[in-house]
């Protein structure tokens, strides 16, 4: 069963950085496409970005060119770093894989003042 753990949250000010972790147990990580995610009160949760097993990545159009996606395949992790973030940002943030076929983890709170 995989399990999922992302990390990393926080508050920060609006134009600031976060990195977010997403923690991966079990063999499948290292062939599956990843995707983060993101919830924000009252809505539902989005999709935002996705890398594949070689690296292929693809962004929601409000992310792109702030946030990138990356993955370390030995250490079963993948990551988000989130650069000029804005209030619109603030969500919890998810990890699942690309078609979210494995149960969803805590998720890790990012909020940004303005």
């Amino acid at each position: 069963q995989v399990q999922l753990v992302e990390s990393g949250g926080g508050l920060v000010q609006a134009g600031g950085s976060l990195r977010l972790s997403c923690a991966v147990s079990g063999r499948e990580f290292e062939f599956a496409s990843m995707s983060w995610f993101r919830q924000a009160p009252g809505m539902q949760r989005e999709w935002i970005t996705s890398i594949t097993s070689i690296g292929t990545t693809a962004y929601l159009d409000s992310v792109k060119g702030r946030f990138t996606i990356s993955r370390d395949n030995a250490k079963n992790t993948m990551y988000l770093q989130m650069n000029d973030l804005k209030p619109e940002d603030t969500a919890v943030y998810y990890c699942n894989g690309f078609y979210s076929q494995w149960s969803w983890g805590p998720g890790t709170q990012v909020t940004v003042s303005s």
